[in-house]
């Protein structure tokens, strides 16, 4: 499967207005104010550069996820994903030591989802700043832009891996970027 989406880095009074617009233009909850906690693997067959292998925990349930992202400078990415929840995230934690991965950076996050037209747009509050995806097809992501008025905001090109490395604290052998 391909994800496409774009990123933003929000201020506070950015995001408000970003939230009141999505009321006045409709938009639909998906899914309310949620608490993740992820964790990315390093091992021998992955890509630093380019791919990720992540383990979430939101709520009771546990998602298993592998991006690998296609190189570009365009502000909409495109990356290959495929995602599996599992059932028992702790037992998957243990199966994907056994197999040579190990814990190299949590991040924690506060996501809240709409849908906008056919568009996905979360707000994600992280220890480092506050965020914006939009998924969907590009159009459907541009329109999105269009119905909340954010055409002028600059896209944030780092992933939150890549932010959360940058800005979490070390501990031990894995880095921490917790709220």
């Amino acid at each position: 499967m391909i994800e496409i989406e774009k990123k933003y880095r929000l201020t506070k009074e950015q995001r408000d207005a970003v939230e009141q617009r999505l009321g006045e233009v409709g938009a639909t909850v998906v899914r309310g104010e949620e608490f993740e906690e992820n964790t990315i693997y390093s091992g021998p067959s992955l890509r630093r550069e380019t791919s990720v292998l992540r383990l979430r925990r939101v709520g009771g349930r546990a998602v298993l996820t592998f991006k690998e992202r296609y190189p570009s400078a365009e502000a909409i990415k495109h990356q290959r994903e495929e995602e599996t929840e599992v059932a028992d995230a702790d037992a998957m934690h243990a199966i994907l030591e056994a197999l040579g991965f190990t814990p190299a950076l949590v991040y924690e996050k506060r996501r809240q989802t709409w849908l906008v037209g056919r568009a996905e747009v979360v707000i994600d509050e992280l220890s480092f700043g506050l965020f914006m995806e939009i998924e969907g097809e590009e159009e459907e992501i541009k329109a999105a832009e269009r119905e909340l008025g954010i055409d002028g905001f600059p896209a944030e090109h780092s992933t939150y891996p890549e932010l959360a490395a940058t800005h979490g604290r070390r501990v031990g052998e894995m880095i921490e970027a917790r709220l």
